[in-house]
């Protein structure tokens, strides 16, 4: 039998999703937690691997099993032994053509800044921080540049393993969510938002590192295609913090009935 698991997860604790040595990965707790209630080791694959310090709010993971039970059996007995930053939110038996990775049409990210003179502490490790104020025009602008089928090399870290640097942006909207604040320095939550077929290793963390240089004027909208042509990490911003990053999960096509979102995706500011 093949089930398939969405689970949320607070990143700032962990190396990232994959399995590491240390133990201290996404993967490695859920793994533990799935044999420990299942009495029997227990592997999974995942839809999109996440970096140290990034969330998921609906990563899909699959795996192979012969025990019988009911779905949210899997749920509540396997957060029993995850930890509080870590929960699974649903599960689902699926056919055995499913494949969490290779079934997923498009993924979907966010990233939640917060833009304000003094550092966030409440909301620390949870959203970016900038410190400047943003022109949200310059950015959108900038995004369009984006669009479509491209090779996203300029924005790829040097460690990626994807075979091929040629991806599909879909989607890339941002909005903006004024907080209070001086004139000078006006308080707002951004959110950016990006779907695509796939994103290359620290693809989003180093767009964002281009539209906050467009965004705070340093250089115009039309640079951002100037970066994409040059196909060289050289030439784009360097790469920016993890802590605002959320992976929001993959799109699937309707047969497999999966759910496409948690109540938790309509928690962010």
């Amino acid at each position: 039998m093949r089930l398939a698991l969405g689970v949320s997860y607070n990143g700032q604790g962990y190396e990232g999703w994959q399995s590491q040595a240390s133990g201290r990965t996404i993967q490695d707790k859920l793994e533990s937690a799935l044999g420990t209630f299942a009495v029997q080791r227990i592997s999974t694959l995942c839809a999109g691997r996440t970096d140290a310090g990034v969330h998921g709010l609906m990563q899909v993971v699959h795996f192979d099993t012969d025990i019988d039970r009911l779905p949210m059996s899997w749920v509540r007995g396997t957060n029993r032994y995850l930890p509080p930053d870590i929960a699974v939110e649903w599960a689902q038996v699926v056919p055995p053509d499913f494949h969490c990775r290779a079934s997923a049409m498009a993924r979907r990210y966010a990233y939640v800044l917060r833009q304000s003179a003094v550092r966030p502490s409440v909301d620390a490790g949870r959203v970016g921080w900038f410190h400047r104020p943003l022109d949200l025009d310059a950015m959108q602008a900038a995004a369009q540049h984006l669009l479509g089928t491209h090779d996203f090399s300029s924005f790829r870290a040097s460690s990626c393993q994807a075979l091929s640097p040629v991806k599909t942006l879909t989607r890339a909207d941002i909005r903006r969510r004024d907080t209070g604040g001086d004139t000078q320095w006006p308080g707002a939550y951004w959110r950016f938002e990006f779907e695509g077929n796939a994103f290359l290793h620290h693809m989003i963390r180093n767009l964002m590192g281009c539209l906050l240089v467009v965004g705070q004027g340093q250089q115009p909208p039309s640079w951002m295609r100037e970066v994409l042509e040059a196909r060289s990490r050289k030439a784009a911003a360097p790469t920016f913090s993890p802590d605002g990053l959320y992976f929001l999960g993959p799109v699937y096509d309707a047969r497999w009935g999966l759910p496409q979102r948690t109540a938790a995706y309509d928690g962010l500011p």
